[in-house]
């Protein structure tokens, strides 16, 4: 897959504002700061598409950008960051769940996870409630070039550990590096292969 033409529809804080779901879309979640902004500059090739921050929490609302026309990737607000309101993190969730439960046109969620760490149980808490609720989503490892192979391998490992305990059967992962693009042809390719099923 050849990305052509990516651009930002809107921001929406409820679902009801979300664009009409007549394009299959594709979501990115994770821990905030763990690079969902990057990455999707990285797949679409476009540094300033996803507005990046060094401060967690840059990302507050469900932000649609329409791909060549055809499909959505959609970036969502982080999890798990600590330096908000109780009232804020509240809402946040609410919106968060109610898209991913009830977006119609929702055809895959992207998980990402910091490389660098091991597993971490706010994560898999979220892994745990998307199984719960059916819903399809993918893991990809990010910042893999922040660290040694071998401590990608070991980390990685942990999480496959982990990931065969509480799962019968395992998600895809793709390791990922927004830097030195690792990772773009496999998540770009899943997102074809995707939308080539959902056409028929």
């Amino acid at each position: 897959m050849d990305i052509k033409v990516a651009r930002f529809i809107k921001s929406s804080v409820l679902l009801e504002q979300c664009p009409p779901p007549d394009k299959p879309e594709f979501a990115f979640i994770g821990r905030s700061n763990v690079g969902k902004s990057s990455l999707i500059n990285m797949l679409t090739q476009k540094k300033e598409l996803a507005k990046t921050s060094a401060k967690p929490g840059k990302t507050q609302h469900i932000n649609h950008f329409e791909i060549d026309g055809n499909w959505y990737l959609v970036d969502l607000p982080g999890y798990g960051w600590s330096k908000v309101s109780k009232e804020k993190k509240t809402a946040w969730g609410k919106m968060i769940e109610d898209y991913l439960v009830n977006r119609e046109n929702l055809a895959c969620l992207f998980v990402l996870i910091d490389s660098r760490l091991e597993p971490q149980t706010i994560d898999y808490e979220f892994l745990t409630w998307l199984g719960e609720n059916a819903i399809p989503f993918v893991l990809a490892f990010t910042k893999t070039d922040k660290i040694s192979r071998n401590k990608v391998a070991s980390n990685m490992a942990a999480h496959l550990k982990k990931l065969k305990i509480e799962w019968e059967e395992l998600p895809m992962i793709i390791e990922t590096s927004a830097i030195n693009l690792t990772g773009r042809e496999r998540l770009l390719g899943f997102i074809d292969n995707t939308l080539s099923q959902i056409r028929g």
